[in-house]
């Protein structure tokens, strides 16, 4: 039996993830392992505008396989689960990712013909507030030293990556980013079990079709 697509199974689970107060960020179906009869891990990625709740993704996680194996799309083979939050190195396409990410730095790449910032189509910013219609973003540039706040038409960026920081940002940097998004760790300073990229947890059973 063939396994389903990435995006039928975003169709399964869609619903329930809305329900529980995530939005769904991604579906990807890989291979676990060698040979025919090697699981497949279906990896789900979702996100909210609070902290990490492991209790809450590892409820969610126990319903998705629950659905996933009623829904029957995988038939006799087996499958591992895994439910997880997007690691610290991830683009931010979206208005809400540029909220969540407000006081991270990020990587960023200008689109082709925007006008560029301080003569620069690449550059590490500090993200700052979106603004009230979301079409501009607030970026802090200059680092610890000479901090500055410049706006940015979101059309003009091409790609934003956040990036892993080792340090906690400068208060200067910080203030006039706005501070951090409500319930988001302070970069540089989160805590152990929450600095690891991409929060995740299989299902207790693996996620295995019975």
């Amino acid at each position: 039996m063939p396994m389903p697509t990435e995006e039928r199974v975003s169709q399964l689970v869609a619903e329930l993830v809305a329900r529980r107060g995530f939005d769904l960020e991604g579906v990807a179906i890989v291979a676990a392992g060698n040979g025919e009869l090697a699981p497949v891990r279906v990896k789900v990625t979702v996100d909210s505008d609070g902290p990490a709740n492991l209790d809450a993704i590892a409820a969610l996680s126990r319903e998705m396989s629950e659905l996933l194996d009623a829904a029957g799309d995988f038939g006799e083979s087996a499958y591992l689960l895994e439910v997880t939050t997007p690691g610290v190195e991830r683009p931010l396409t979206t208005e809400r990712h540029w909220r969540r990410a407000q006081g991270r730095k990020v990587r960023v790449k200008l689109a082709d013909g925007a006008e560029r910032i301080e003569g620069k189509a690449r550059f590490d910013a500090r993200v700052g507030r979106l603004a009230d219609d979301a079409a501009t973003i607030a970026l802090v540039i200059g680092g610890k030293a000479k901090p500055h706040r410049v706006p940015v038409p979101l059309a003009d960026i091409a790609e934003a990556v956040v990036q892993v920081e080792f340090n906690a940002p400068g208060a200067a940097e910080l203030e006039l980013a706005g501070g951090i998004a409500p319930g988001r760790p302070v970069p540089g300073e989160e805590p152990a079990d929450l600095a690891a990229p991409g929060q995740h947890l299989d299902t207790p059973t693996e996620g295995v079709a019975e």
